[in-house]
């Protein structure tokens, strides 16, 4: 028996690919009709959490954050069955995962923290990204399940607040490129580009292979020999900031970035490579 807290829209697939492959699924939400939504397609829905995790080896949680996780499991644990495991796929702090991995280790319960980069559809379809690290005895015996559900199970070994590390990282990565696609869009209306050509743009520069590149150069700290030197590049964000003005628009990203650039040619870098400014430059 598996029970799934938390049915909005990665719960409920997940809750319908579980069946799907046969699974007995008890699922649980703080909106009940969503729950009870999935009683169609052969769940069995519970008003209380407790109720809902009664006689489940598996508990699975897909939740908001840490608060609303702490809070579920602290209503749903008079149901837990001895030996029950939990497995949260909330995004969270990687704090908060680690307390909960120790808090529920003190109770005679194993929490794993299992974050996902997946979509509902992933989640439909046993594809994309599942994450998870701690006890990896434990882990290995789950690893046939927890691949049913996912494209990738991506074991980061014991620490504790790797797996949640690692997924803020990633949706940190989702945010600011949001911010970059959004400048882009916002100057190609500027300068009268159909958003087509930023697609070939886009092939064309490869982001990954300009991020592997970046990432050794700042490893490298040899900011003293620029391919791109930072007084230039503050002249190029300059050029795309009055450009958007000139059409009564304001990037989104640029703005920030060049202020990181100002602080760093105040102390007299506009000569070194510009990706010096992912250093602090008050420790310049």
């Amino acid at each position: 028996m598996i029970s799934f807290l938390g049915t909005g829209l990665l719960g409920a697939n997940f809750t319908r690919a579980l069946l799907k492959r046969g699974e007995k699924v008890q699922v649980w939400n703080r909106t009940a009709e969503k729950a009870k939504a999935l009683e169609a397609y052969g769940a069995k829905a519970f008003e209380q959490a407790k109720d809902a995790v009664k006689g489940a080896g598996r508990i699975h949680l897909t939740l908001a954050d840490d608060q609303s996780v702490e809070e579920v499991l602290a209503k749903a644990s008079p149901g837990f069955a001895p030996g029950a495991i939990i497995i949260d796929h909330t995004t969270t702090s990687a704090p908060g995962a680690a307390r909960r991995s120790a808090y529920w280790k003190e109770k005679g319960f194993l929490y794993l923290h299992a974050p996902v980069f997946m979509g509902p559809q992933n989640a439909l379809e046993g594809s994309g990204i599942m994450m998870i690290c701690g006890d990896q005895q434990a882990i290995q015996q789950l690893e046939p399940e927890l691949s049913k559900m996912t494209a990738k199970l991506w074991n980061l070994g014991t620490d504790l607040q790797k797996a949640a590390s690692i997924k803020l990282l990633g949706n940190l990565f989702h945010i600011t490129l949001m911010g970059s696609v959004t400048d882009l869009i916002t100057l190609a209306d500027s300068l009268g580009v159909p958003h087509a050509e930023i697609e070939g743009l886009l092939e064309l520069l490869n982001p990954a292979a300009i991020v592997r590149v970046r990432l050794k150069k700042i490893a490298s700290n040899t900011f003293d020999q620029p391919s791109w030197e930072l007084s230039m590049a503050r002249k190029d964000a300059r050029l795309m900031m009055e450009q958007a003005a000139s059409s009564h628009k304001t990037l989104l990203a640029v703005p920030a970035v060049a202020q990181k650039m100002d602080l760093w040619l105040a102390k007299g870098h506009g000569h070194n490579d510009w990706t010096i400014i992912s250093k602090d430059p008050n420790k310049a």
